[in-house]
């Protein structure tokens, strides 16, 4: 990957980062830190992604970074055949097959596989090695296996940096005739298959493919000296890696060509030759001639094509993007979900206290406590709904509109007890009466048997000056609301005139209210519930003014006074 790639990769990533800062609701000091850590970071990898990973000659030509053909590094005998006079010059050449790179010496195999792959990461399965033994060549067998030995450490140590470098192996010898198609054995083939305008055909087959007898009589020479060549390359050369445990050679090629580029006396084919044939090989000087080069072996090379640098980077920006995106999400979800946990708990905690009549009980503290918080959510909730909610919350997965509704509904319905007067601060307990104990369904008449429960009941009630006997009448939810709230009047009014034919006590001392099943304690869908609801409750509640009784003066004349009349 460019270098440039690398650096928009690193921008792009900063810049989704950035990003994730506000999907998260973060202090103002706690995103300037990451602000300032995503810069450092950022400059370290534009530092690290303009670095020269390796010293590649610059001279080299490489192919550009789209290149999808094998790439072979030649290394052993017949390199000046092979480059001199290409038109990239003396260490490259380029086909319509794959690419040619010229590696010297054999110890400089492992750099250029490390200069190209720091350049070209994305070629690591397109590079393969092709190994030149040319018998012409040698003279010394002992030296020629020392020469492979030391290929063999140099070929494992380059694949150590992650590239397969499959091996092919190639052979020049010389031989007077214009008929040269490449002659391939692959692994495990006894008799190599023919190379030929395209197309691989058995040895057997090329043989007799014409009946011209003196081209016949050629071709059965060049079959006698592809023997010979094949038993020499597996003794001298393929056993040396079959003997060690290395990978099997992919393939191995032989071409017989008119001149090499270097022949020496006596050399290591003459002498197999003749003591193996009736052939004797003809010292032929050397030429300055360019070999050509095994295009016909590459198909069977296995390379694996990678996607072009740009591809790459677009994937990993693809990826990049969608882990971003996961991210967002996954925040946006987490934070509207502690949102309704919120708002929900604020709401079921004032929902949890009972609405109280008086402002001197402890619940209602609690209650305005918890309504307080419930209008601080609500204006939050509005002002998301006025602006647009942030970003953290959004996502498509913003659920304060359903509870906007719920809230302003509590609100709304919230209802404040009456004042208090200034001299009442302490109220007496109010007393409960069941209305099946002292009427019969659907009546208000006093049963009998009820006297000696409203005696026992209403033993500590009190009629005195400013106070007021208020006598509330309820019923469960059975029934017309209009019947329901007349019956618990005229029970109440019931049971207010029994107290005043037992104490003598004036109107003016009682109040007497039927609320119908508007104010229910218990639920009416159960019976129990019912049985609860269906109440008489009796209590004192201070009004100035109230309740004064008359009493006889002297001379003959009432007045009232303030002594309390007990029931």
């Amino acid at each position: 990957m460019t270098v440039t790639l690398k650096r928009g990769l690193c921008v792009w990533a900063a810049l989704l980062t950035l990003l994730l800062l506000f999907v998260f609701p973060l202090d103002a000091w706690q995103r300037g830190g990451a602000v300032l850590a995503i810069t450092l970071a950022v400059r370290l990898a534009w530092r690290w992604a303009g670095q020269s990973l390796s010293a590649l000659d610059s001279a080299i030509p490489l192919p550009a970074a789209d290149f999808r053909q094998p790439l072979v590094l030649v290394c052993g005998d017949g390199l000046p055949g092979l480059f001199d006079g290409s038109a990239e010059g003396a260490v490259l050449r380029t086909t319509s097959q794959g690419c040619y790179l010229r590696v010297e010496g054999l110890e400089w195999l492992p750099l250029r596989v490390g200069s190209v792959l720091a350049h070209r990461p994305h070629w690591v399965g397109q590079l393969a090695v092709l190994l030149v033994i040319n018998p012409n060549e040698h003279d010394d067998a002992s030296a020629l296996e020392g020469r492979i030995q030391a290929f063999r450490h140099q070929l494992a140590l380059a694949r150590r940096q992650g590239a397969a470098l499959p091996l092919l192996q190639v052979t020049y010898l010389q031989r007077h005739q214009t008929d040269t198609p490449w002659f391939c054995w692959t692994s495990g083939a006894q008799q190599p298959d023919v190379l030929e305008a395209g197309a691989r055909i058995s040895l057997g087959g090329w043989q007799r493919r014409r009946e011209d007898l003196p081209l016949s009589a050629a071709r059965l020479r060049t079959s006698v000296v592809l023997d010979s060549a094949a038993g020499w390359l597996n003794r001298h050369v393929l056993a040396r890696f079959a003997n060690r445990g290395e990978p099997a050679v992919v393939a191995h090629g032989v071409m017989l060509v008119p001149a090499l580029p270097r022949s020496l006396p006596g050399n290591l084919w003459q002498q197999w030759l003749h003591d193996r044939t009736a052939l004797r090989e003809i010292d032929v000087p050397a030429a300055s001639t360019k070999l050509p080069l095994p295009d016909a072996l590459l198909p069977l090379l296995p390379i694996q094509v990678r996607s072009s640098p740009l591809r790459r980077a677009g994937a990993i920006a693809l990826w990049l993007s969608t882990v971003a995106i996961l991210v967002a999400m996954v925040g946006s979800t987490w934070q509207n979900s502690q949102l309704v946990r919120r708002v929900s708990d604020d709401l079921q905690r004032y929902l949890a206290i009972p609405y109280v009549a008086s402002r001197n009980q402890p619940e209602f503290a609690l209650r305005e406590a918890a309504m307080s918080v419930l209008r601080a959510d609500a204006v939050r909730l509005d002002g998301y709904y006025r602006y647009g909610e942030p970003l953290w919350l959004g996502m498509g997965l913003y659920q304060g509109e359903r509870l906007r509704r719920e809230l302003l509904a509590a609100i709304t319905g919230h209802r404040l007890p009456p004042d208090a007067p200034a001299q009442a601060t302490d109220l007496p307990e109010p007393l409960r009466l069941d209305s099946l104990s002292l009427f019969n369904v659907g009546s208000a008449t006093l049963r009998p048997e009820s006297t000696k429960l409203l005696i026992n009941a209403l033993v500590g009630i009190r009629a005195q000056p400013g106070w007021l006997i208020v006598i509330a009448g309820h019923t469960d939810a059975t029934g017309s609301a209009e019947q329901n709230l007349q019956l618990s009047r005229a029970r109440a009014s019931a049971v207010r005139d029994w107290m005043q034919r037992m104490g003598d006590i004036p109107d003016s001392c009682f109040a007497v209210q039927g609320f119908g099943a508007s104010q229910p304690i218990a639920s009416n869908d159960t019976e129990i519930g019912r049985a609860t609801n269906r109440r008489v409750d009796i209590r004192l509640v201070p009004e100035v003014g109230a309740c004064a009784l008359p009493t006889a003066a002297p001379d003959g004349k009432h007045q009232s006074h303030a002594a309390a009349v007990n029931l």
